[in-house]
């Protein structure tokens, strides 16, 4: 009990360090010699070498399984999200409100529209070919270059009135405004039978009891989206393919007077009736034109 209840001084202590971390007597370093810290390293080198080639091994077995152009888990993916531009959120969802006569009001929403269909520009899309057939494009070898498939060019002035090249203000000066949809991609993906699948806008609530319908000029014609651009193979398989779109311009929106607006893709296969999604196979969204 004495022996316990002995304190030792700082010096002793450190004497006792220095004498665990070098005996002389024994030649031990750290509690151990020299020949054992060689034997204790080499098990430790030989166990990580062995694990990192186990590891290695299943990431090679696994990689041999997957299919690099096509994903193994689509199940959430039965039916597209279909996504607005210009995308503006609010607290909830998508809200458009803008000043038809004070631009500065609405210059972000163009510049939103510009950015956006910078990726349609014909030099963005020298890679893809023209395609003129109304029918899938069904790809079953990979004949394009860099053993990739061939993507269906799609590029703004398709979109006429709302390219943003007749009009750069895409409407939204006179009240007229256009927006842009379009489908999300889903590999292998084909939206219907035998028609292509179209954008259908409509009031989603008649505003203030007003009777009339919205009155919409589609582009293209329309408001198709042609079934060469389906199916999509995936990024690897398809590197320079872009999204059809359609571009839907507003022509009755009442002033001063909020209206919420719904956009459908009509289609065999395209669902919008998700309780769970309100993106699934439509948009919703709130637009305010001030005047």
């Amino acid at each position: 009990m004495a022996a316990l209840q002995e304190k030792k001084t700082c010096s002793q202590r450190m004497e006792e360090f220095r004498h665990y971390c070098w005996n002389p007597d024994t030649g031990q370093m750290l509690g151990r010699t020299p020949a054992r810290w060689v034997w204790i390293s080499l098990y430790y080198v030989a166990f990580y070498v062995v694990m990192t080639g186990l590891f290695a091994l299943c990431i090679y077995v696994l990689m041999q399984t997957i299919d690099p152009y096509t994903p193994d888990y689509q199940d959430q993916l039965k039916s597209p999200g279909v996504t607005l531009r210009p995308d503006v959120y609010g607290d909830r969802g998508l809200d458009i409100s803008y000043n038809a006569s004070d631009n500065s009001s609405w210059a972000g929403l163009v510049h939103m529209l510009h950015t956006f269909l910078a990726g349609y520009t014909p030099a963005s899309q020298r890679g893809s070919i023209n395609c003129s057939s109304e029918k899938y494009f069904f790809q079953e070898s990979f004949g394009a270059p860099n053993h990739t498939k061939f993507s269906c060019k799609f590029t703004a002035d398709m979109l006429q009135n709302c390219s943003g090249l007749v009009d750069p203000s895409f409407g939204f000066e006179d009240g007229k405004p256009c927006f842009i949809i379009k489908m999300n991609r889903i590999v292998k993906f084909l939206p219907s039978n035998s028609t292509p699948p179209r954008v259908d806008c409509a009031f989603l609530d008649e505003p203030h009891g007003d009777p009339r319908t919205l009155q919409v000029e589609y582009y293209p014609p329309n408001g198709t989206f042609s079934l060469h651009y389906f199916p999509y193979y995936g990024k690897k398989a398809q590197p320079h393919y872009s999204n059809p779109l359609v571009a839907a311009k507003f022509l009755n929106i009442p002033w001063n007077l909020e209206v919420v607006i719904v956009c459908k893709i009509l289609a065999d296969h395209v669902t919008f009736d998700n309780p769970h999604d309100p993106y699934e196979g439509k948009v919703e969204f709130k637009l305010r034109i001030q005047k």
